[in-house]
């Protein structure tokens, strides 16, 4: 192995690293004194961090003295330790390299004997009007409202922005006839919402419109984002950060991610008439319920959404539990002069009162003064679930849409994009009994599916109700909806991949920042042709008069 060397790390593993970072910064906080040039401590001092070993990080992996330290194995990650500059030789290296795990980090000027105190950004109290009271919400009406086009990107980081942009690209490649000529049919997407790995591609399509999905591509996609994230939170700036009881793991993906989204704000969205609406989704880790980066939820905690920058919603949305660190939100509702009115709407529907609850905790800030946030995944993996629930809390779907819709609109149209893979192992054909790791994927990838299907179920049922809402009765002069109106759903899963071989593939990529180039192709290649493939789809364009430029 030379110091060259270019590496790639699984997520799983890649996340440990950053939690290992930040141990090694509170050690240096804790341990290192004034002009010290090695510091270093046996493996009873690190017993949080003996999953390393497991994973193949000991002494007998570690390679280099007078230059770059390399530590390979399962990680292979290049920490880059100038130990020469740090009076470290190989008579040093050789007395300490027997512990269980040994520190070695620099001293001298960089390292300082407390803990640092920098805070990350936080949100602000709501904007009020001059007689005190809640700024109204802005919702912009849609623009063209022959069609209201949702699509939702699912959880599964790089896999799951590569397979969710193949079918963005396959929406933008198929036109249809409009008043000026042609249009594509991503040039119709009303709102986009994304959770986790699918949050980033959404954010990036409602900051910078269809024209930038190339630009997402080359930025993102085809980048070793995670490499550069993991050499990013081992600069010693960083891991002085991370020192900060304030600052978390979370906090440097945010700051990474502000750089892809060019500091982005969502009030910075409003200003760009006629883009789709956004729609971020966390999970609250206290309630175990999904929170929305929507105006509608943060009146809750009467805060400005609009000065919240992308890049934290989506760190947010990202933030993998134990991995990454919660990232942290003030709740201003103890000042706020107009609580949203919460009342139960529907005292029989149990996903009404769920949600209602949920609502309510938030107005008591002196019980929650702060929201902490962790992967949307884990409440609601395709970002759908909230949207359905809402719609029957405001009493269906034409009361769920009246604000949106400037003239009636013909077609609704859903497009769930759901890139979850499979388990890495079949664990029920051996009757041996699983590993810790094996659970945790079981349970991410196999109890979570379960989640999935039930959301996917629940939509179809909620679509059966508002087609019988819209077939059934009338909204009047004010009615949203055509009186011929049509809903289109539209399942965009990656277990429909067409070849077999091909499938099992696909499904066996890793939940990872960063991917090799040939598996982001075949995704984008993969997502382009499931939708293509779908017979809902078709369905749509053949009603719409569409042709899809695609092969």
């Amino acid at each position: 192995m030379t110091h060259d060397i270019q590496t790639i790390i699984d997520f799983p593993e890649a996340l440990q690293v950053l939690a290992f970072s930040q141990k090694l910064a509170h050690l240096i906080a804790a341990r290192a004194g004034a002009g010290s040039a090695l510091v270093n401590h046996t493996i009873g001092e690190f017993r949080e961090l003996e999953h390393f070993t497991a994973l193949g990080v000991h002494p007998g992996h570690v390679a280099g003295v007078a230059g770059d330290v390399v530590v390979h194995g399962a990680l292979q990650i290049r920490v880059l330790a100038q130990m020469k500059a740090a009076g470290v030789n190989r008579k040093d290296w050789e007395r300490v390299k027997h512990l269980g795990l040994p520190v070695v980090l620099l001293c001298g000027g960089l390292l300082l004997g407390g803990c640092a105190t920098v805070r990350p950004w936080q949100n602000q109290p709501m904007k009020l009007m001059d007689d005190g009271s809640q700024a109204v919400q802005v919702v912009p009406e849609i623009p063209d409202s022959k069609i209201l086009m949702v699509v939702s990107l699912s959880g599964g980081g790089a896999r799951a922005a590569a397979f969710g942009y193949g079918v963005l690209d396959a929406l933008r490649q198929t036109r249809m006839p409009s008043q000026g000529g042609h249009t594509s049919l991503l040039d119709e997407v009303n709102v986009i919402s994304g959770v986790s790995g699918g949050s980033i591609l959404a954010a990036y399509f409602a900051a910078f419109g269809p024209d930038s999905l190339p630009e997402f591509e080359q930025q993102f996609l085809r980048k070793n984002f995670q490499d550069n994230l993991i050499s990013y939170a081992l600069k010693p700036g960083n891991l002085y950060d991370l020192t900060s009881p304030w600052f978390g793991r979370s906090d440097l993906l945010a700051r990474r991610l502000d750089d892809l989204f060019k500091g982005k704000t969502f009030g910075d969205l409003v200003k760009r008439p006629g883009q789709p609406s956004l729609l971020i989704s966390a999970t609250d880790i206290s309630l175990g319920a999904s929170f929305e980066f929507t105006w509608r939820q943060f009146s809750l905690i009467c805060s400005d959404l609009d000065s919240v920058p992308l890049s934290f919603a989506v760190a947010a949305s990202s933030a993998v539990p134990i991995a990454l660190s919660p990232l942290t939100l003030k709740n201003y509702n103890a000042t706020c002069p107009q609580p949203v009115n919460v009342a139960d709407s529907d005292a029989g529907a149990y996903r009404v009162r769920l949600l209602r609850d949920s609502q309510r905790s938030y107005l008591d800030a002196n019980e929650r003064p702060y929201i902490h946030l962790v992967d949307g995944g884990l409440a609601d993996n395709l970002g759908l679930r909230s949207l359905l629930d809402r719609s029957q809390a405001e009493g269906g779907l034409r009361r769920a849409v009246r604000r949106m819709a400037g003239t009636p609109i013909q077609k609704l149209v859903i497009i769930a994009v759901n890139a979850e893979r499979d388990p890495a192992e079949r664990i029920d054909t051996t009757d041996e009994v699983p590993s810790t790791l094996q659970v945790v994927d079981a349970l991410l990838f196999g109890t979570g599916a379960r989640a999935t299907q039930e959301t996917l179920e629940l939509l179809r049922d909620t679509v059966k109700t508002w087609r019988r809402e819209l077939r059934n009765s009338s909204g009047g002069a004010s009615d949203p909806f055509a009186p011929d109106a049509q809903i289109h759903v539209i399942n965009v899963n990656l277990r429909d991949a067409p070849e077999l071989a091909e499938r099992q593939f696909l499904l066996k990529i890793p939940t990872a920042f960063s991917i090799p180039a040939g598996d982001v192709s075949r995704l984008i290649e993969a997502g382009g042709r499931v939708l293509r493939n779908s017979p809902e789809f078709q369905a749509l364009v053949k009603s719409l008069g569409a042709v899809s430029a695609a092969p």
